[in-house]
């Protein structure tokens, strides 16, 4: 879980409930992504730095990227990493493994999150100055569709079913997009300042940060179930492994927030290091 306040990086342990490591990630890191073969990815944006982490912290390999690198997101499939740039409409693709620049990509203005779909088939970008999402065949990384949503869209993230859901932070709502077709099936209203998402037992589940809440929307009819307070700001958002659990970061109490995806509880809060943002995948069980 990035911190970006504390240049630093909590481990978090969800079945001994404690964090036990605590790494140096210096540059005010958010976005975040990690890999099933033991690797960890962060975002530095005050560095501009994109790293390469082992499992013990250790920095494998990182690039300075010159531009607004934020959100990130790992394709294991092709050994791929992409960082949207937040100041020039771009996403970078990197090699995963000594994050070499390999190509870039236009966006709309001001990307900032980014997600591939569980099957392989697309990326997607937030553009939140566009107010709209671009989507790319992740495989040739064509651009296939810019797809008008709300206002200031800016974390989302592909359901098992393939629809994407995108947080629009200046409307307040979440935009259900079908990839294929380029189009948005739906318009959910949520909490205030939707910021990411994920998705477990059948619901999504939304931080909005003005209201320190989690809003549970049924994945069926598209409507919202209930809302599940949480700490302070809650940001980044991810599912277990076992998808029994999701973990929320809660940027002003240094704590992540554990809830029980079927009773809708949160069973217990985590100390984090300083400013716990974690924009991304940060939970191994998430997509890739």
């Amino acid at each position: 879980m990035t911190c970006q306040n504390g240049d630093g990086l909590s481990v978090l342990d969800l079945t001994g409930g404690q964090e036990v490591a605590r790494w140096s990630v210096p540059g005010k890191p958010a976005g975040v992504a990690v890999s099933r073969d033991g690797a960890v990815y962060t975002v530095a944006p005050d560095s501009k730095t994109v790293r390469r982490h082992d499992w013990t912290g250790t920095v494998l390999a990182e690039i300075a990227l010159e531009g607004g690198p934020i959100g990130i997101a790992f394709d294991a499939r092709r050994g791929r990493v992409f960082v949207s740039d937040w100041y020039n409409a771009r996403i970078w693709v990197l090699s995963g493994d000594t994050l070499t620049l390999d190509q870039e990509l236009t966006t709309g203005a001001a990307p900032a999150g980014l997600a591939l779909s569980e099957d392989g088939r697309f990326l997607a970008s937030a553009d939140r100055d566009a107010d709209q999402v671009s989507v790319f065949d992740a495989d040739t990384l064509a651009l296939l569709h810019r797809v008008t949503v709300g206002i200031r869209p800016f974390g989302l993230r592909f359901a098992p079913d393939g629809r994407l859901f995108v947080g629009n932070v200046g409307s307040n709502d979440l935009s259900v997009v079908d990839a294929t077709a380029g189009s948005v099936i739906a318009t959910v209203p949520v909490g205030e300042r939707p910021y990411g998402v994920a998705f477990a037992a059948g619901r999504a589940f939304v931080t909005n940060q003005y209201e320190n809440t989690v809003s549970v929307i049924d994945m069926g009819a598209l409507t919202e179930v209930t809302r599940i307070e949480v700490g302070e700001y809650p940001e980044g958002i991810d599912v277990s492994a076992d998808g029994s659990r999701i973990v929320v970061a809660n940027w002003f109490d240094n704590t992540a927030s554990v809830i029980d995806a079927k009773a809708l509880t949160v069973l217990r809060d985590l100390d984090t290091c300083d400013g716990p943002r974690a924009f991304g995948v940060f939970l191994l069980g998430g997509e890739e």
